[in-house]
C-alpha cells in the first residue's frame, strides 16, 4: 500500500501547477521584485487562491507551497530564455547569466516545493485541487469549454497518440510559453486552443 502511495505521489510531482501562468504574467509586467506574501495576495484578490484549509496556518502553508511549487516549476521552464531568481522576498525575472545561474537538483528548498508530498494532503485530495484550479484558471483566461477531439488536441501539439505523459507535458510547456497572450508575440486564441488541448490530454 505503501508503495502504491509513494508512486502516484511521485506522479504529482512533475504535475503542472496552474498557478505557474497567472505567476508568469505578474513576473512579465512588473519591472521590480516581488515578495512572496504579496504575490499570493494578488492571486488570492483575483479568485486564482481558493481557501485550502479551515485553519488559517494549514491555509498559509498549503498557499505558500503551491505558491513556491509554480515558481521552482517556472523555474526550470524558463532557463535558459530568462532567470527567475526565487527568494521569499526578492522573486524576479532577470536576464539568464550561465556564469552566475544555474538550477542545482541539490537545492533542498527547490527538492521540498517540487515533492507534492509534502502539501501533506493525500494523492487524491492533490489531484482534485490541481483539478480545481485548472477549472479556475480556463475560466479566467476563457478556455474553459474543452470543444477539441482527441485527436485534434495530439494535433495541436504536433504528437500522435503514441505520445507518453511526459511528452504532452512538454509540449503543452512550450506552446503555453509562446502563445501566452502577456508575451510578446503571444496569442490568446491559441492559448486558449493550448489550455484545451491540455486539459484534454492530461
Amino acid at each position: 500500500m505503501t508503495e502504491q502511495r509513494d508512486s502516484e505521489v511521485h506522479a504529482f510531482r512533475t504535475e503542472d501547477n496552474p498557478l505557474i501562468w497567472s505567476v508568469l504574467n505578474r513576473l512579465e509586467a512588473s519591472t521590480s521584485s516581488w515578495k512572496i506574501h504579496v504575490l499570493a495576495s494578488e492571486l488570492m484578490n483575483d479568485n486564482l487562491i481558493p481557501v485550502l484549509d479551515e485553519r488559517p496556518e494549514k491555509d498559509l502553508f498549503k498557499r505558500n507551497f503551491l505558491l513556491m511549487n509554480a515558481l521552482y516549476q517556472l523555474q526550470g521552464m524558463l532557463v535558459p530564455e530568462k532567470w527567475l531568481n526565487v527568494e521569499a522576498m526578492s522573486i524576479e525575472l532577470l536576464p539568464f547569466d550561465a556564469d552566475n545561474h544555474g538550477i542545482s537538483p541539490s537545492d533542498p528548498l527547490r527538492q521540498y516545493y517540487l515533492d507534492w508530498s509534502h502539501y501533506e494532503a493525500d494523492t487524491l485530495e492533490v489531484k482534485r485541487l490541481l483539478n480545481d484550479f485548472w477549472d479556475r484558471y480556463q475560466a479566467h483566461v476563457g478556455a474553459k469549454d474543452v470543444t477539441m477531439s482527441q485527436r485534434k488536441a495530439f494535433d495541436f501539439f504536433n504528437l500522435d497518440e503514441t505520445a507518453t505523459s511526459k511528452d504532452i507535458r512538454q509540449a503543452w510547456r512550450r506552446c503555453a510559453l509562446k502563445w501566452h497572450p502577456d508575451r510578446e508575440g503571444g496569442d490568446a486564441e491559441q492559448f486558449k486552443l493550448a489550455c484545451e488541448a491540455w486539459s484534454l490530454l492530461k
